[in-house]
């Protein structure tokens, strides 16, 4: 019976043995993987950062563009309001000495055609 017992404990010491080194192995497994999940986290966290920051610029540059873009429209508008204004005034004023031109010429007809009225009656 004893060499029995001695057989049962022996193999009892190596079970536990092997037990104890898986479940260090188990254990260090845990360790890594977490350890490799952290650093994954951090990683992702970084890239997702960087992201948000090369996005945020992004949107900043387009609302630059497009306010750069509204502003030289808004000078272009300007100008063409201001060339056709002035294009008015000057058919304007165009129109306005052709009309005095006229008068004075029909002022004179009229007074060439008094005289010569004056004339013929004298």
């Amino acid at each position: 019976m004893s060499l029995a017992l001695c057989a049962l404990v022996g193999l009892s010491f190596t079970s536990c043995r092997e037990t104890k080194e898986e479940a260090n192995k188990a254990g260090d497994d845990i360790e890594n993987t977490t350890e490799n999940t952290v650093n994954a986290t951090k990683d992702a966290t970084k890239d997702l950062a960087d992201k948000t920051v090369d996005a945020a610029k992004d949107v900043a540059d387009n609302v630059k563009d497009a306010a750069n873009e509204a502003a030289n429209n808004l000078k272009k508008d300007a100008e063409n309001m201001a060339n056709d204004t002035k294009d008015a005034v000057n058919k304007a004023t165009d129109d306005a000495i052709k009309a005095g031109e006229d008068m004075v010429d029909k002022a004179k007809d009229a007074g060439n055609s008094a005289i010569d009225k004056l004339k013929k009656g004298n």
